[in-house]
């Protein structure tokens, strides 16, 4: 890396509709309002953001260029020109921290076969979230990203989580999107053990809700239906569900106390 190259800043986005002081840190939200340049999973969502925060700059004269859903290494090499160039840039996904089941993690790599300094900044990660409040195994886990979407590699999908978190006691997280989430929750009851416990974790894009919005339980233990353990996401805005399983906690209470 040369003195003149520029770092690429990974920003995290907000989790919803959320003021940005309520969830970003200072140095975040004063990093992300003087960067000029950013590449952006899409423009919309990143602009949202940028508007919330009343950058240095009109929004208009701050460059914001789409990723893509896989770019490739000549793609990725051409997006971090500016940086060759000395500009820093920001890194930002749609929701939550770049690099987490998103594409800004070929970016990344990129930066790095390149010598280009990257920096994460501190912000909201849905899958750290929803691990800090299921009451599951925060010593050894794994993030799945999204299951298959057809019913049988679905099924399958679960089950291997659930046989692997059997045998290690590591907790299993993966997440789905606000239309398949009812789907999602039927597969898991229907092809997991009733030991098995299961946290959904919904609309978390801040501590307004902590008290409603995040579930540990086990399966033999959630009621008639989904719909008594499921709490949707905000209408207003396009992210799902995070869910996770893991092995029960021998002596230990997984009660499951109904949303209101």
């Amino acid at each position: 890396m040369t003195a003149t190259n520029g770092r690429l800043f990974a920003v995290p986005n907000l989790l919803g509709v959320v003021e940005p002081e309520r969830v970003l840190p200072a140095h975040t939200i004063e990093i992300a309002r003087g960067l000029t340049h950013y590449v952006v999973e899409n423009a919309k969502p990143a602009r949202a953001l940028l508007q919330a925060l009343t950058p240095k700059l009109p929004i208009r004269e701050i460059a914001i260029v789409e990723l893509g859903p896989d770019p490739d290494r000549a793609r990725c090499d051409e997006l971090l020109l500016p940086a060759r160039n000395g500009v820093d840039i920001g890194l930002l996904s749609d929701a939550g921290c770049p690099g987490i089941a998103d594409p800004g993690a070929l970016l990344i790599e990129a930066a790095h076969a390149q010598g280009i300094t990257v920096v994460p900044l501190v912000g909201p990660s849905s899958v750290v979230l929803a691990l800090m409040a299921s009451g599951m195994n925060g010593q050894g886990f794994a993030f799945h990203g999204y299951l298959p979407v057809k019913p049988d590699a679905r099924a399958k999908a679960i089950a291997a989580l659930e046989e692997g978190s059997r045998r290690s006691g590591h907790a299993q997280i993966f997440i789905e999107t606000p239309y398949r989430n009812g789907a999602m929750l039927d597969a898991v009851i229907e092809t997991c053990k009733p030991s098995t416990r299961l946290c959904v974790a919904a609309d978390l894009r801040d501590n307004r809700r902590i008290d409603d919005r995040r579930h540990s339980v086990r399966l033999d233990r959630c009621g008639i239906r989904h719909c008594d353990l499921l709490v949707p996401p905000s209408n207003v805005w396009p992210f799902g569900t995070l869910a996770g399983f893991g092995r029960p906690t021998p002596g230990r209470s997984n009660e499951f106390r109904q949303s209101s």
